[in-house]
């Protein structure tokens, strides 16, 4: 009996079912979840019409990249473009198996009845890794169609950069989606101290000078442990029964497809089990000091493996490197020793254990959360000598130490200062005037050695860190969007 070919209704039909705004506006998928806080960097990007760019939206797997998406095609159609003008394809779909982006194309021309070739239009393809040779097909549309404007996205962030990089230069314009921040968790969870999030919105540079934190903070500490247990997925943040067992729905769902799947296609890793034993190692010792060396010693792998390991473990967004300096604030000529940290740390709960406030390991992943609010914004350092150590060193365009901090889950560093002589030291030789440091619940400010030391409740700090991120990366995008302007004047 004769295989039956695919009817091509069949497929018009299943395009016509992805986007139901064609036949009614306001049935608009997902519009009653709360968007990332990236929205409207997003949106300005699309918005812009004379960019003759595609827009690459990337992303570790389950951030809300297709959410995102669907946002802003209710703000299209919501501030006027005809909703037949705005198509949207999911490419892992079966039935679109073997069709190129220009098939797909058409195929949105005989579902809609929109010339695209002529009309100006928006058409996004999800999962766009899907598709052998994505990134050649879309150049192709990005010459040849000047009205259509394209935006694609796909969870092998990894696979995505590279070929976009590759490919793409001056036709295609990224855009990164990262793990929630606390401050976008706070707010999808609709949290119970609203007046901490409106204080912060009202006062961002001085957050800490109008809140009063004290009656705030057991509520905050409880939803920031919370968000080290399951807060970098907004799926997981508002599913009971995904908190239950995070360990199905992180690592078998997220960590695993990465670590078995897009990073060997991509890289041609033979040895998966060894890349999973290396990650896990790494994942467990999140915020500690490591060296090549000791990896190599502990796993049997050759440093050079291990490097390169890393390199692809950083390129999928699940694990970042932050780098050493000394005393001077001075780069080490080799990178002997540095630290990893994951990106989420609610991958650490999906991999070993959910925590609690009183486990020894939460202060690894306090510091860990803390550096996550940062990682696709700034690059932070940490400073380590011989007689002491900075946990978190931000510098300034000249490279010099702007801002230091020291992240700790405790109280009992407010009664004891004297502990914090590494980091006055440090202080005094950079001619730095503050100096923050986390605690578990205390907020106060005291001067030691001419040096202004504030402690702030580290889920305080955190919350206040997720909001900055969000507007560092707004004035960056907009930044980017003028010189990708004036390129193409």
């Amino acid at each position: 009996m004769p295989v039956r070919p695919i009817p091509p209704e069949q497929i018009v039909q299943r395009v016509q079912s992805e986007n139901p705004w064609w036949n009614d506006p306001q049935n608009m998928p997902f519009s009653e979840l709360t968007p990332r806080g990236y929205l409207a960097s997003f949106q300005q990007l699309i918005a812009e019409s004379t960019v003759r760019r595609a827009l690459v939206l990337m992303g570790p797997r389950r951030v809300g990249k297709t959410v995102l998406i669907h946002h802003v095609i209710h703000h299209l159609i919501s501030s006027g473009v005809s909703p037949a003008s705005v198509c949207y394809i999911s490419i892992d779909n079966p039935l679109y198996i073997g069709l190129g982006l220009e098939e797909l194309l058409d195929i949105y021309q005989n579902a809609s009845g929109i010339d695209y070739t002529s009309t100006p239009c928006y058409v996004f393809f999800d999962e766009i890794q899907y598709l052998k040779d994505w990134e050649r097909h879309l150049k192709v549309i990005v010459d040849r169609y000047p009205n259509l404007k394209c935006i694609v996205s796909g969870s092998a962030a990894a696979a995505l950069r590279l070929k976009s990089l590759e490919s793409g230069a001056g036709r295609f314009t990224d855009f990164f989606l990262p793990p929630l921040t606390f401050y976008e968790y706070m707010r999808l969870i609709n949290s119970d101290v609203t007046n901490l999030l409106e204080t912060l919105e009202s006062h961002p540079n001085n957050f800490f000078s109008y809140i009063d934190i004290q009656e705030n903070i057991e509520t905050l500490n409880t939803h920031f442990v919370e968000y080290l247990n399951f807060g970098g997925y907004p799926e997981a943040a508002l599913s009971a029964e995904i908190q239950t067992d995070p360990g199905r729905f992180i690592k078998n769902d997220i960590i695993d497809k990465v670590l078995l799947r897009d990073l060997p296609s991509l890289y041609g890793i033979h040895d998966v089990q060894e890349l999973n034993a290396l990650f896990t190692s790494l994942a467990y010792n999140t915020a500690q000091e490591i060296t090549l060396e000791k990896l190599s010693q502990g796993s049997g792998i050759a440093k050079n493996t291990i490097k390169r390991y890393i390199e692809y473990l950083e390129a999928a967004f699940l694990i970042r490197i932050v780098h050493r300096v000394d005393q001077n604030a001075r780069h080490f000529k080799r990178a002997n020793f540095f630290k990893v940290y994951l990106t989420n740390p609610s991958m650490w709960t999906a991999l070993f254990t959910q925590v609690n406030e009183d486990m020894s390991i939460i202060g690894s992943l306090v510091e860990t959360a803390i550096f996550a609010q940062r990682f696709h914004v700034e690059k932070d350092y940490y400073a380590r000598w011989s007689s002491g150590e900075v946990d978190m060193v931000l510098m300034d365009d000249t490279n010099r130490p702007k801002y230091v901090t020291e992240i700790k889950w405790s109280d009992r560093i407010v009664e004891h200062p004297e502990e914090l002589k590494a980091l006055l030291d440090f202080c005094h030789k950079h001619s730095i005037p503050v100096a923050f440091v986390t605690t578990r619940t205390h907020k106060v400010t005291i001067v030691r050695e001419n040096i202004s030391i504030g402690f702030f409740p580290a889920a305080a700090l955190c919350l206040l860190f997720g909001k900055f991120s969000l507007d560092v990366r707004a004035q960056k995008e907009k930044l980017r969007l003028s010189e990708i302007l004036s390129c193409q004047k």
